[in-house]
């Protein structure tokens, strides 16, 4: 096969590839990373390329224009290379994040009565051991052993034969006094666990000194990480780092596409360890301490994000009948995960249900209380999943749906992630049918994220900017309602306000995406309730998990119909859910054995077997919904 040359003319890098190779995996052999948002199906335009010398054989040209195409611009992911060429690469987006936990810590509250003697299962001993002599010459590891055993009350004690290479140089160096980690996994789900000897170190520690875990969720989006002390558990470092799979794709299906093409799951799980391993550093810095110091961990995500973690196949998650490889992991070590913690530290991935129902909302369950509450509870995660939970302490009904990632600025045309720059607030005059905006960072606009957009619909529908259809009023005396290559738009931004130069707009297009994610959220939870003869109004409380919920405005996503139409007292903002209860789980055994019990209660429904689901997204394709009965207040509001 013929080889050709590739040369990058932003960093006058040049590769050798075969005829038919992909300009996404020229690209990546030159080490240059081009975001593919969509999972190199072609559908988002985001990693469009110019090509200014020599020609590529184009697959799709879905949302580069004429003039695009005229000018060389082709979509790397669906171009193919058939000889020598020149590519000069716009600049990629450059994910820049904005946390408000990423400076201090927020204040969270260890279970009550919190005795890390009773709760915990990682214990440290301090050991004295009775030294050989030509009377007794039991060998090293049988006597640990024994002693461990005399301490723990228990036999069954397994080590690596990297902590044995540790033993001779630790019990001679310190005259046979050692401290040893073990972790004890004797929890209701684990009572045939062996107990592990982590690590032995000589000499003995202070009692009071610290004992380290990390609590990790691995959102689609995001990924966020606490620092935990184990003796008080107190938590000493939080971090966050946008998701470094997102450049091959926003939402789990297309992370799913790409990493069933040639190395895609290799490098889907390099990039998630490299951004935990990355927040590691981080917070052991902030922390001041020593990464190989961690001994435990505690994993929550979705199943496809679990998956991609511990390079497990994804492709029957996205295939009927959706089935998962594992729902219930065993607890597994760091060296085989590639954690940069302790080698041996355990890594306890939380259990899930399904294949779209995973450890991030049964970590969220335990975390939102709605397991132990009499009341009839409402848990969401408004996200590209849409994961839904219905019930009480006596049952729980859980469902998921792909809402895409829409309200996350993706599948947008001015849609971007929260970062600085991103209007995260719109107010609509009902006369003027101007546009005032918040924006990220207090800068000039780039484009809109989720909180943004949902304020932005709601405000043009709540106005008569656009009718329950989302389609434009196009006899509006208004210049920002205007008809363009793109069909009828609003402009929520002139081009000399904005920071790039260009006008910030919302097209028909845009709209019927959006209404899309919140009709597939709506509809999931109506058919939850309607599954369990539950009617919407007698939910006594809606709990929203996720980081993305605490930016949402109830008023205006129930104008929507994103949410239900209740009072707003009944609504709760509980912020990443997820990451706590996988805290929760870290410090205590018998609340990680409750996530376990939360895992199994679970009734699963699986919505595309389900026609009920059809039918109540079909009806909320309209703003809030066909049936307004449903929403007395957006009525009252519209009259």
């Amino acid at each position: 096969m013929a080889e050709h040359t590739v040369t990058f003319a932003n960093t006058q890098q040049a590769v050798q590839v075969p005829t038919g190779t992909l300009l996404t995996e020229a690209a990546q052999r030159a080490g240059i990373t081009l975001n593919q948002p969509c999972g190199g199906q072609g559908r988002c335009g985001r990693c469009a390329v110019q090509v200014t010398q020599g020609t590529v054989r184009s697959r799709s040209t879905l949302r580069l224009s004429p003039e695009d195409v005229a000018q060389g611009f082709v979509l790397a992911c669906q171009a193919v290379v058939e000889g020598d060429v020149v590519i000069d690469v716009p600049p990629q987006e450059k994910i820049e994040r904005r946390l408000t936990t990423d400076r201090t810590v927020a204040a969270v509250v260890p279970p009550p009565n919190y005795n890390p003697a009773i709760h915990q299962t990682l214990q440290r001993l301090t050991l004295q051991l009775k030294p050989p002599s030509m009377d007794d010459q039991t060998d090293d590891w049988s006597r640990l052993k024994w002693s461990l055993e005399k301490k723990l009350g228990r036999g069954q004690i397994e080590v690596s034969l990297a902590v044995l290479r540790q033993l001779d140089p630790a019990l001679r160096a310190s005259d046979w006094t050692v401290t040893a980690v073990v972790e004890d996994p004797s929890w209701d789900f684990c009572n045939d666990c062996p107990a592990h000897l982590l690590d032995i170190r000589p000499g003995a520690v202070a009692d009071n000194d610290p004992l380290w875990g990390i609590a990790v969720d691995i959102g689609t989006t995001t990924v966020s990480l606490w620092l935990v002390e184990l003796l008080s558990g107190e938590v000493r470092a939080q971090v966050a780092e946008y998701n470094r799979q997102i450049t091959r794709g926003e939402d789990v299906i297309s992370r799913i596409i790409y990493a069933n093409k040639g190395d895609g799951a290799t490098e889907m799980q390099a990039l998630v360890l490299d951004t935990i391993n990355e927040l590691v550093e981080r917070a052991c810095k902030r922390a001041r301490v020593q990464a190989t110091d961690i001994y435990k961990a505690a994993i929550t995500g979705n199943s496809t994000m679990m998956h991609l973690l511990l390079g497990l196949p994804t492709n029957s998650i996205r295939l009927a009948p959706f089935v998962t490889t594992v729902n219930n992991l065993p607890l597994l070590r760091a060296n085989e995960v590639g954690l940069h913690i302790h080698p041996h530290a355990t890594v306890d991935c939380l259990p899930g249900v399904a294949s779209y129902v995973g450890a991030d909302i049964t970590a969220g369950v335990l975390a939102s209380g709605m397991a132990d509450s009499d009341k009839i509870t409402l848990f969401l995660d408004v996200g590209t999943n849409g994961e839904t939970v219905m019930g009480t302490s006596d049952w729980l009904v859980t469902c998921a749906c792909s809402a895409g990632p829409a309200f996350e600025g993706g599948g947008v045309g001015d849609g971007m992630r929260a970062t600085r720059g991103a209007i995260e607030e719109v107010w609509v005059h009902s006369e003027t049918y101007e546009p005032s905006w918040r924006v990220i960072g207090k800068v000039k606009p780039k484009g809109i994220c989720g909180s943004g957009l949902i304020s932005l619909l709601a405000e043009l529908f709540i106005t008569g900017v656009i009718d329950k259809g989302g389609h434009y009023n196009t006899h509006l005396q208004c210049p920002r309602v205007r008809q363009s290559e793109h069909g009828w738009e609003y402009v929520v931004a002139w081009g000399s306000e904005t920071a790039h130069g260009h006008d910030i707009t919302l097209t028909r297009v845009d709209i019927d995406n959006l209404v899309r994610a919140k009709a597939a959220i709506y509809a999931g939870f109506t058919v939850l309730a309607e599954s369990v003869g539950v009617p919407l109004e007698a939910v006594e409380q809606v709990l929203i998990g996720g980081s993305f919920g605490k930016y949402i405005n109830v008023e205006k996503a129930v104008h929507l119909g994103l949410l239900p139409d209740l009072p707003w007292e009944n609504f709760q903002f509980l912020g990443n859910t997820s990451v706590k209860g996988a805290y929760l789980a870290l410090l205590d055994r018998t609340l990680r054995a409750r996530v376990q019990d939360i895992a199994s209660s679970m009734t699963y429904i699986e919505l595309s077997a389900d026609n009920r689901f059809y039918e109540a997204f079909t009806s909320a394709l309209f703003l809030p919904h066909t049936d307004m009965s449903k929403f007395p207040s957006v009525a009252k509001a519209l009259a």
